[in-house]
């Protein structure tokens, strides 16, 4: 399995164990939406509430240094998104996370 379906896997189960081990120590995540970035920390705890759904996954690319990844995403308060996400890893984990979406209708 790639590192893209390991994260998507934890994600969609809500595994925050299996993000910490993912996740490297440096990680960043950087939001276009909202100019924020977050930590490892922030993120474990985001994918422990369990707060969002990924489908029909695409890995567009995937390497031992980058990748892409375009999905459907649903949000528990019912929000839909087209999310096109680019990875670096460093170590076989995910060291750096960007995402750009597009807001779909209920």
């Amino acid at each position: 399995m790639s590192i893209i379906e390991k994260m998507t896997k934890i994600v969609n189960e809500g595994d925050a164990a299996g993000a910490e081990e993912l996740i490297h120590d440096d990680y960043q995540f950087l939001m276009h939406s909202s100019g924020k970035s977050l930590t490892k920390k922030d993120v474990v705890g985001w994918v422990g509430m369990k707060d969002v759904k990924k489908s029909n996954l695409r890995v567009l690319f995937e390497n031992d240094e980058v990748g892409f990844e375009h999905a459907m995403v649903t949000f528990n308060d019912g929000n839909k998104e087209a999310v096109m996400t680019y990875y670096k890893f460093k170590d076989g984990k995910v060291a750096y996370q960007e995402t750009g979406a597009t807001k779909l209708s209920k």
